[in-house]
């Protein structure tokens, strides 16, 4: 099993470490587009400061999150497992899961992102701001940046793949031919009564919180599915309630937040 993760926009800052290496990380036939997407984000952070700020979808009061992008060759760089955080990091907390949850989540999560494309939990990198919505020149929006790169990579995955990715993260790879019977992207709704009604919806911050939580669930369950009926079937016996609206689609339906 396989299971995708978007980043976040929050991240640790280590103040110390090596630096980035591209060649020590994850996939490393991503190298060229790393190092194309690096040279056009640290490009255009050292230009004009405003124009960044705007291009990033960035407030004023975020300029130290350009600078930062300036020096991404040379920043100290941590894990990934430790770099991102936020809702749904903050949920899995990967910190205190067991050794043996530990190692599954080493070779199961992909993190998604718009600088690095797809990175393993063991991958070192540095903080940085670069969405997969963003447009950089002359690699046009990031997504449409690592559709053309990971086809080949993501093709070669073993399956199941449980696909917990936003949209924007989700547009950078979706599962073609025989691969889309092998992919479940989960959707998690929030039902209450309204009224006497039985009414549904998304709720963002939740939504993150209970797909943090459903990863740490299957790892600590030690769960090992080959099909998405079988992954499933674990959600279940996780006291999930989960429905199959379409194929390919799981909606996680919550009753407490």
């Amino acid at each position: 099993m396989q299971i995708l993760l978007p980043p976040s926009e929050g991240k640790a800052h280590p103040a110390r470490g090596a630096a980035l290496d591209l060649a020590s990380l994850a996939f490393p036939e991503l190298t060229p587009a790393r190092e194309a997407a690096l040279d056009a984000l640290i490009t255009l952070s050292a230009g004009d400061e405003d124009a960044a700020l705007a291009t990033l979808g960035l407030s004023g009061g975020q300029r130290d999150e350009v600078r930062r992008n300036t020096l991404l060759r040379t920043a100290p760089a941590t894990t990934a497992a430790k770099l991102y955080t936020g809702v749904l990091y903050d949920a899995l907390d990967l910190a205190t899961l067991p050794p043996a949850a530990k190692r599954r989540a080493t070779a199961q999560i992909l993190i998604f992102s718009g600088l690095f494309g797809v990175s393993r939990l063991g991958d070192r990198l540095p903080a940085y701001r670069c969405g997969m919505n963003v447009k950089l020149s002359p690699l046009g929006v990031m997504s449409g940046h690592w559709r053309r790169a990971l086809p080949e990579i993501m093709s070669g995955l073993g399956g199941p793949v449980l696909d917990l990715r936003s949209s924007s993260y989700a547009a950078a790879w979706r599962p073609s031919g025989d691969q889309t019977t092998n992919v479940a992207t989960v959707r998690v709704l929030h039902e209450r009564v309204i009224g006497g009604e039985i009414t549904r919806s998304v709720v963002s911050h939740f939504n993150k919180a209970t797909k943090g939580r459903v990863v740490r669930d299957l790892l600590l369950s030690g769960a090992a599915p080959r099909s998405v009926p079988a992954l499933v079937t674990a959600l279940r016996d996780l006291k999930y309630m989960v429905e199959e609206p379409a194929p390919g689609a799981l909606d996680v339906v919550v009753r407490e937040l």
